[in-house]
């Protein structure tokens, strides 16, 4: 009752502000806002991609064949494979993860009350090679659970953790451990995911995401040191530090959020390793991307909620800078949509001077600045993202204009998922859902 009394007030506040701005000044101001914070977070992440990648990533000379990092003491590294109804994907994704160049490792795959024929597919797999390991739940628990069960079956310390329609590249392990091995504190590492499907405007659009967006915002995120979620589709993990927080929880509707802010709250370390490549699937309809994003939504404001009491303490300064980055961009959203109400109804009636809206659009200045920053921003992630991904000039068209429909997307999902998670009476197990894997694919 009481977290739900909070949920509420919390709400209230998140509305108020953007009310608050167009009573106590103007429209104008409240314009302003929804103008200019787009283009300050883009000048961050450009910046802080820009740093990282030159002091963290370069390599000279260019073109030049960089070996994988040599893993001190040749560990063994378990890769955990999580698997429901992948009957279509399961084999190439085992066999990619079985291909890698570092040799000692271990593949455990956990069929988690599959529908279709995965567990057979697994069986078949187990029976070819003698390095898989295969777990079958008897009903499906949720991802999660799924993850748990597989690091309580790894023979090691060192989890490398991949969807089950995931292709690992051949040095991706390696590249995922080797901080794990080198930095104590350290107790995750998140890989570079790249886009399979790009047969559709949508599925092409999502390769500038994650080239000019998510890849920029993680190498900033790594440089002020914390890190707002592990890519859960790729990432590596140190056992015992998923211990330390109690592992995944399964009442979260995206466990990689949750575990992301479990282990910083910890203390340990979350990196970010680009050279650590995974081609995935992505939605490619309109359809399956909104249930995509709308969950991703979610998951963040969950995690918001549930940590927003315990974060003022001084011992936990250093998850400020994505704590107030999420704030502000959803102080973004509501006052975005409260500006279009503003607009819609100064076109019935006659509003004070200070609440009147006068275009949705940016001004011609704002406007030129935007697409500066977009044409910036793209060309920053190109010289950045050029040596991840064969041809990626052939879309670059689409990736020129993502950020435009990544703030959209950021905007619509906000303003349903933020009520929705506030006012959830009660958590309850997340399941796995089959989502949208696309129509064409590379790899």
């Amino acid at each position: 009752m009481i977290d739900r009394f909070i949920a509420f007030l919390l709400m209230c506040l998140v509305l108020s502000i953007p009310l608050g701005v167009a009573v106590f000044f103007t429209g104008e101001v409240l314009l302003s806002f929804v103008f200019f914070w787009p283009l300050f977070m883009a000048a961050m992440w450009i910046t802080g991609g820009l740093y990282f990648w030159f002091y963290r990533e370069r390599r000279w000379p260019w073109g030049e064949e960089v070996p994988p990092p040599e893993v001190e003491g040749n560990p063994l590294i378990s890769i955990v494979i999580p698997c429901f109804n992948e009957g279509l994907n399961a084999r190439e994704t085992i066999e990619s993860a079985l291909a890698q160049r570092y040799q000692n490792i271990e593949v455990i795959a956990v069929n988690d009350g599959s529908s279709d024929n995965t567990a057979e597919v697994l069986d078949r797999l187990s029976s070819q090679h003698s390095r898989l390991r295969v777990i079958h739940l008897a009903e499906n628990q949720g991802k999660a659970v799924a993850l748990k069960t597989g690091a309580a079956a790894a023979r090691s310390d060192l989890l490398v953790c991949i969807d089950g329609d995931a292709l690992l590249h051949r040095d991706a392990a390696a590249y995922l451990v080797a901080p794990l091995v080198k930095y104590p504190r350290v107790g995750a590492v998140t890989g570079n995911p790249r886009i399979r499907t790009r047969s559709t405007l949508i599925g092409r659009i999502q390769i500038g995401e994650f080239s000019s967006i998510i890849g920029l915002i993680k190498r900033t995120q790594r440089i002020y040191g914390q890190i707002f979620t592990i890519s859960g589709v790729v990432s590596a993990f140190r056992r015992r530090a998923l211990a330390d927080v109690g592992y995944w929880n399964p009442n979260m509707i995206t466990e990689d959020i949750h575990i992301s802010w479990k282990l910083q709250l910890r203390h340990w370390q979350v990196f970010f390793e680009p050279r650590a490549l995974c081609w995935i699937l992505m939605p490619e309809t309109l359809k399956g991307l909104w249930k995509q994003r709308l969950r991703w939504a979610q998951g963040g404001a969950e995690v918001f909620l549930l940590n927003m009491r315990r974060l003022w303490s001084w011992e936990y300064r250093r998850m400020w800078p994505p704590f107030a980055e999420f704030f502000l961009s959803t102080i973004w959203a509501f006052a975005y949509a409260m500006s279009v109400v503003l607009f819609i109804i100064g076109l019935v009636y006659t509003l004070p001077d200070n609440l009147v809206v006068l275009r949705l659009f940016p001004p011609e200045f704002t406007g030129l600045m935007l697409g500066v920053v977009c044409l910036l921003q793209f060309f920053v992630s190109l010289l950045i993202e050029r040596r991840y991904e064969k041809g990626i000039g052939t879309s670059l068209f689409w990736v020129i204009w993502f950020p435009v429909v990544y703030w959209m997307l950021n905007l619509f999902t906000t303003l349903v998922a933020f009520p929705k998670v506030m006012f959830k009476r009660r958590r309850t197990r997340a399941r796995w859902v089959s989502p949208d894997r696309g129509i064409g694919r590379i790899g």
